[in-house]
Parts: C-alpha cells; sequence; structure tokens
C-alpha cells in the first residue's frame, strides 16, 4: 500500500536484553535507504502499516496452517489520518480482499467511505436511543 516506498523488518541490532522492546521492527524507506524506528511513521503511514501487518499476518497463518480460514477483516478507524490519495488505496485494497471472498468490516466516520462502500450499515445517533438502517 506504500507503493513499495516502505518495507518492515525486524531490526538487527542488539537491544538491551534486560529490559521490554517488543518486535523492535523498523520501517526502511526506498526513497532515502535508510531504515528508521517505526514511532517515527506518521499517522497515516502507521495506519497503512497496520493494516498491511495485519493482512500479511492473516495470510501466513492462513499458509501455515492450511485448515484455518481467515475471512473476516475488522477495521475500527484510522482512515481519518490517511491523504486523499493513501485513501483511495487503501479502500481498493479493502475492496479487492471483498472480491476476493474476504468479509470487509470498517467502523469510520469518513464520509468518502459511505459514498466509495455500497453495502453498509449505519448507525443513527437520537436523543434517546439509536436505531440502524441497512444500506443496500
Amino acid at each position: 500500500m506504500s507503493r513499495i516506498r516502505y518495507s518492515l523488518s525486524r531490526s538487527t541490532s542488539i537491544q538491551d536484553g534486560r529490559r521490554k522492546s517488543g518486535l523492535n521492527i523498523e520501517v526502511t524507506d526506498t526513497f532515502t535507504g535508510t531504515a528508521r524506528p517505526v514511532k517515527t511513521l506518521s499517522g497515516g503511514e502507521i495506519f497503512l502499516a497496520s493494516l498491511s501487518l495485519a493482512l500479511g499476518l492473516s495470510d501466513a497463518v492462513q499458509a501455515y496452517a492450511g485448515v484455518i480460514i481467515l475471512d473476516i477483516v475488522l477495521i475500527n478507524e484510522g482512515f481519518g489520518s490517511l491523504d486523499s490519495e493513501s485513501l483511495d488505496m487503501a479502500i481498493n485494497t479493502l475492496i479487492d480482499l471483498q472480491k476476493g471472498g474476504r468479509l470487509v468490516s470498517i467502523i469510520s466516520h469518513v464520509a468518502e467511505l459511505r459514498e466509495r462502500i455500497p453495502v453498509r450499515l449505519a448507525v443513527i445517533l437520537g436523543q434517546q436511543d439509536s436505531s440502524i438502517k441497512f444500506h443496500v
């Protein structure tokens, strides 16, 4: 989703083994040729990286444990942090997943998603209660 600009990998540098450090993932920017910690990514870049990792992990689990099928993708927000070009790329990726047989569920307030995703369940807030409306 980064047009091959970024790649994620585990850092090969030795960390202090006495501290918790997580996976120690870094991002390599092909424009600059340098690696940097993922904490330096912008909000939109973090969202795309997280989505890419989740989709890759899903594919890896299915490939490794053939009987497990992960055909549902649930995404809660994050789209508001994307610029229009990245948003378009993320939406197209999710539409392609849906066309490939996966159920894609998105929780978002971004208006463009309402326009581009034809089938949706809308929650309408009222003063006393909420209601839902299914759009096909």
